[in-house]
């Protein structure tokens, strides 16, 4: 069965945070009840618009939707400490019910990096910078007592992690490197490509299966995701408009039957949880198409 979340904008229009929390509310409103999860993306700055920093909007969702599942879509490993990283997921996990989701990724925008004063190495180091991230959280939520790891670039020592989460959070991997799909083969439950169109997610879906298959895994363990915006309108005209730089090679843009055959491949493929920016959301009739022509007719 396909599965949706709802991807969050990264923060309100200039002086106007009500107007952020009320779109939150009308497109969940709107689109229920497909709606069952909430996704926040992780980053500092998108230049001088506002954007909200990740973990504290995620604590902020658990409380106020608790039907509806929580994760950030995906935390740069580098941001954050490894093991306070996995005592914040621990925590928000037990203090939600059960309701998060920790998806990772190995970190991409370096601006970012080097504005807050964060060191952006080359991508194989912060690669493996994610297999230890990986490694520390895993230990650090599963085994007894105190626990010590000494991984290439991250070390913890006689590190507790109480109250231990349970369930253990799903890990969703994100990225389409080949390094990186390795990483997601050994670490995580789901595997996620933003923005990706239908060749590119095709032949990526093909690596994660066939790296499954090379470590000894069974690649039907491993569930494929896809995260990205959505810009529909009643003519093509009025979906490209509406999409803005989001277009056809790196969104799902169209009439509502052009989306539904455009779902309808990526689902063929094996991949089942959309989590979808809805473009132009305040808008009830792009709700409404949404709703009734794309996630209905799904």
């Amino acid at each position: 069965m396909v599965e949706w979340g709802l991807a969050l904008k990264a923060g309100p229009p200039k002086g106007n945070n009500a107007a952020w929390l009320d779109e939150i509310d009308t497109t969940l409103a709107g689109l229920a009840p497909y709606i069952k999860s909430l996704w926040m993306t992780d980053h500092f700055f998108w230049e001088d618009r506002p954007t909200h920093e990740a973990w504290t909007v995620m604590a902020f969702l658990a409380a106020k939707y608790p039907t509806l599942k929580i994760g950030p879509m995906v935390l740069g490993q580098s941001y954050r400490n490894p093991a306070l990283l996995a005592k914040a997921a621990a925590t928000l996990q037990v203090l939600s019910g059960g309701r998060f989701i920790m998806g990772i990724g190995a970190g991409w925008k370096d601006d970012e990096y080097l504005a807050y004063g964060y060191e952006y190495p080359r991508a194989g180091i912060r690669i493996e910078q994610l297999e230890d991230t990986l490694e520390i959280m895993k230990r650090m939520w599963t085994e007894p007592g105190k626990v010590t790891y000494h991984g290439k670039h991250y070390h913890i020592v006689d590190a507790w992690c109480e109250p231990k989460p349970d369930p253990v959070p799903t890990i969703i991997v994100g990225g389409g490197g080949d390094k990186t799909i390795r990483a997601a083969a050994r670490y995580a439950d789901w595997w996620n490509l933003s923005d990706a169109p239908y060749d590119r997610y095709a032949e990526r879906v093909q690596t994660v299966r066939r790296t499954c298959e090379e470590i000894g895994r069974d690649p039907a363990t491993m569930r494929v995701t896809w995260f990205g915006r959505i810009s529909v309108g009643r003519t093509d005209a009025e979906a490209d408009t509406r999409g803005g730089k989001w277009n056809r090679g790196n969104a799902f843009v169209g009439t509502p039957s052009q989306l539904v055959e455009s779902f309808g491949k990526y689902i063929a493929l094996g991949c089942d949880y959309f989590m979808v920016d809805v473009l132009d959301a305040g808008n009830p009739d792009v709700i409404g198409m949404v709703r009734d022509e794309v996630f209905g007719k799904l």
